[in-house]
């Protein structure tokens, strides 16, 4: 692991987050830009609700565009995944020990994590007990409602 500022990404999430800041910069900035304007036309700024909402918009953009740049500065893309042990990257088929449930997550950065669509936070408590682990194994899971455990039964 390299350092905590370090964003973890696939090569998909990569090019969402450029295709993200190239659209606040190239479309919504130029968007308010032209907004703040139009608003500043209409006269009084102190009881101007249209300059108000620019405005906040404006601080929005302009917050967003500056924590993409900083994810992007520190990105570590999610390459050349071994199967052999859990690491970032994986997707990991996994079975609960007390239940005999099957569900199957895809470890990723956190920016990329999506309980919705089984993509799960490297930093979560299933993820960090899976790490380094192979097939077979039995491992317990400390989460905040308490420790299970799962085996592995599948590392693509």
């Amino acid at each position: 692991m390299k350092n905590k500022n370090t964003v973890y990404l696939t090569q998909e999430g990569l090019d969402n987050l450029k295709n993200e800041l190239d659209d606040l910069i190239n479309v919504r900035r130029p968007e308010n830009v032209q907004a703040i304007k139009e608003a500043r036309a209409l006269g009084d700024l102190s009881e101007n609700a249209e300059y108000d909402a620019a405005r906040n918009e404006q601080a929005v953009i302009e917050a967003r565009i500056k924590q993409l740049e900083k994810m992007l500065e520190n990105v570590s893309i999610i390459a050349d995944v071994s199967t052999d042990s859990v690491g970032i990257g994986n997707t990991v088929s996994i079975k609960y020990v007390d239940d005999d449930e099957e569900d199957e997550y895809k470890i990723v950065g956190s920016q990329e994590a999506d309980p919705f669509e089984s993509k799960i936070s490297n930093e979560s408590p299933i993820a960090q007990a899976l790490f380094n682990h192979k097939v077979g194994d039995i491992v317990t899971v400390n989460s905040p409602n308490g420790a299970y455990q799962v085996e592995i039964i599948g590392i693509e």
